[in-house]
């Protein structure tokens, strides 16, 4: 891939607070790249650094090759398509797409009428030009937004929390659409989320940040199977956490886990560096499960007492818990038909397999 945005050593302070910590990354042309973190982690603010609305206190924004020191946000090859929307409600919706090609003097009506309309197509509304903004829903103004932005047709394409405002089937709807439209625009997307789950979904790419920093930079699945420390563990998705002790480090590990006993796992379930000595370990409630009446299992098996039960229709979530840890086991079962839902305080019997663990520092 190429590189198209490369950030080094950037710092950002106002005044005492620093913002941005050494940020170094490199970002691709058509990747579709997202900061997730929680509520001031600094990943707006990193947003708003290669848009141009912040400058750098230290460190290079390159963008296509160019130094961006110096250049104003309206002089960058980006867009940006704030939380808000920021649409104009007393102009239409062509009227509200087309308002980013005012300045554009070598393009007359006509071509401008072919382009709003383009854009309006690319994002679903083919048809709506004439309707006034103020009536539209809160899918379509976002719609709306997209559409304003790309008309421009920028290098890149900037979105800082664009699905907040929507309910929740309404996100998982545009989460599909973004993603669509980012493979038939083919430009890069840089997305800021604090949603876990919607950065799992639509990127190539996740920086997980913490207090201006990037914790740990990676595809979704290597952050969600190979996490690299309990922060990145803990924030993304769910995950129990046994304590254990490592008792050797070779091609193999050796770990004696809380509740679970000893087992060997391979070097790759942990982060490069482990030593010896205490350590923590994680699993992922649905790498767990329940054996039933009847079922049997050549895994490994713990006993257990359901200490909470929590039912979400296609799923319920078990807390159980096992002898020798202190928290209890969450555990997330698939409700399948004849399968009953165990009451609280029933004994039962908890599946567990090495190859599913995490070794955490």
């Amino acid at each position: 891939m190429t590189a198209l945005i490369s950030l080094t050593g950037v710092n950002k302070y106002y005044g005492d607070y620093h913002a941005l910590r050494d940020i170094n990354l490199t970002i691709n042309e058509g990747e579709f790249f997202s900061l997730l973190g929680p509520s001031g982690c600094g990943k707006t603010t990193l947003l708003r650094t290669i848009a141009g609305f912040e400058g750098v206190s230290e460190g290079v924004v390159v963008i296509g090759g160019k130094d961006m020191q110096g250049v104003p946000a309206n002089m960058r090859p980006t867009n940006m398509v704030f939380q808000s929307y920021a649409i104009f409600p007393h102009l239409t919706v062509a009227e509200n797409v087309a308002f980013g090609l005012r300045k554009k003097k070598d393009m007359d009506k006509a071509a401008k009428d072919l382009a709003v309309d383009e854009a309006l197509t690319m994002v679903g509304l083919k048809g709506f030009g004439d309707r006034q903004a103020h009536a539209l829903s809160g899918g379509q103004r976002q719609r709306v937004a997209l559409a304003r932005a790309l008309i421009l047709k920028p290098k890149v394409l900037l979105l800082d929390e664009p699905l907040s405002a929507l309910d929740k089937k309404m996100r998982e709807q545009m989460q599909v659409e973004l993603m669509r439209l980012q493979r038939h625009v083919g430009i890069t997307f840089i997305l800021v989320t604090h949603d876990q789950e919607e950065a799992l979904v639509m990127s190539d790419r996740i920086a997980v940040m913490f207090e201006g920093e990037i914790g740990q930079l990676a595809d979704p699945e290597t952050l969600y199977r190979r996490p690299n420390g309990r922060r990145v563990a803990e924030f993304i998705g769910k995950m129990n956490f046994l304590k254990a002790n490592v008792t050797n480090v070779g091609d193999t590990i050796d770990v004696n886990v809380d509740g679970l006993g000893p087992c060997t796992i391979a070097a790759e379930q942990a982060p490069s560096g482990i030593n010896l000595g205490e350590a923590a370990v994680g699993i992922r409630p649905e790498t767990l499960a329940i054996l039933f009446d009847g079922q049997t299992t050549d895994r490994e098996t713990i006993a257990g007492t359901v200490d909470e039960v929590v039912y979400y229709g296609d799923m319920t979530y078990y807390d159980v818990r096992i002898d020798g840890v202190a928290e209890t086991l969450n555990i997330a079962m698939k409700n399948l038909i004849g399968r009953p839902v165990l009451d609280v305080g029933a004994q039962t019997t908890v599946v567990w397999d090495a190859r599913s663990l995490v070794l955490l520092p």
